[in-house]
């Protein structure tokens, strides 16, 4: 697993592990339930996919359930879907979900594969990259992506392949970064939000290159996000807070040691607002319904922002380590 998303899912799971073990066994069972006859996990409606079921192993890995006959089920899942030129949010979700099947119950989804594989699929990855050094959504789409750089960027890491000319990608980043500290998707876009900011320091973090005015520039941005319901808004736009938005924001504090910028026990407490009696968790308070990708935002939260929560590797120190 890679350096950055075994930091953080050892860190996630450490802080589930610390959950009362009735809430744990709810989640797990209500995740089971998801799980269908092909070994796949669907959306709220559909079939299995790549996606959902990335979402699905990651929250039964975090509660300590990812074995036995649902993880042999999902692991036949996997090699169904194997195809190195899809999007790259499905092979990250490909990788990274055969990553914690192996990690957990010793399995290698990939045994049968030819030995190059992840040549094969770093090369389609490298097609994504524009002049400018970041990564597009598809292979026609013409702009880069702050998001999709990410999902580049962990799934190359993932296969221990190298990020070529990772100092261009470190260019597009920080030239993604708006007047206030956030960072927006895509050069088009108007403002800065939540997930995009996210993901630009995920970047950063990842290729050691964050230093410290745009770790305090972040800081102050995602601690404008918090509403008075204790959840992070996705953008200055949207007026309510959700549970994706709140995630991936404390996850970004977290990493930048700059959780006390925020009300931890009102996130905290929106995130238990949204978790269900039967297990799952729904997305915001105008959601009605749970899915298995919220589920495991939910307990990222709960790891994250429990009284008894890991502080992250980081301190206010690290942010100094680049000049």
């Amino acid at each position: 697993m890679s350096p950055y998303l075994q930091q953080l899912t050892l860190r996630l799971a450490a802080g589930v592990l610390r959950l009362p073990e009735a809430v744990r066994q709810n989640h797990a069972d209500y995740l089971r339930s998801w799980q269908r006859s092909d070994g796949g996990f669907p959306g709220r409606e559909g079939d299995s996919d790549l996606y959902y079921t990335g979402f699905a192993l990651r929250s039964l890995f975090l509660l300590g359930e990812l074995s036995g006959p649902a993880a042999d089920r999902a692991a036949g899942f996997l090699r169904s879907r194997f195809e190195p030129s899809q999007y790259v949010l499905e092979l990250l979700s490909l990788v990274y979900g055969a990553t914690l099947l192996e990690w957990s119950a010793g399995m290698d989804v990939f045994e049968t594969e030819d030995a190059s594989w992840q040549d094969a699929v770093a090369a389609s990855l490298e097609r994504l990259r524009r002049d400018d050094g970041g990564y597009a959504k598809t292979h026609e789409g013409a702009a880069s992506s702050t998001y999709h750089s990410f999902l580049v960027a962990l799934c190359l890491q993932l296969m221990d392949r190298p990020l070529p000319q990772p100092e261009r990608l470190v260019a597009f980043i920080l030239s993604q970064q708006c007047e206030g500290g956030g960072f927006r998707d895509i050069r088009a876009a108007k403002r800065a939000g939540t997930n995009p900011t996210a993901a630009a320091i995920g970047v950063l973090k990842l290729l050691d290159a964050l230093d410290h005015r745009v770790a305090d520039d972040t800081i102050g941005f995602l601690s404008e996000m918090q509403t008075a319901e204790g959840g992070l808004l996705a953008n200055t736009r949207i007026p309510v807070a959700d549970l994706l938005s709140t995630f991936t924001g404390v996850v970004t504090l977290a990493d930048l040691a700059g959780l006390d910028a925020i009300d931890t026990s009102a996130a905290l407490r929106f995130a238990r607002s949204l978790e269900c009696p039967q297990g799952g968790f729904r997305g915001a308070v105008w959601d009605p319904d749970t899915d298995v990708e919220y589920t495991f935002y939910g307990l990222g939260c709960l790891a994250l922002l429990g009284p008894e929560a890991a502080p992250s590797e980081s301190t206010p120190a690290d942010r100094r380590h680049t000049p």
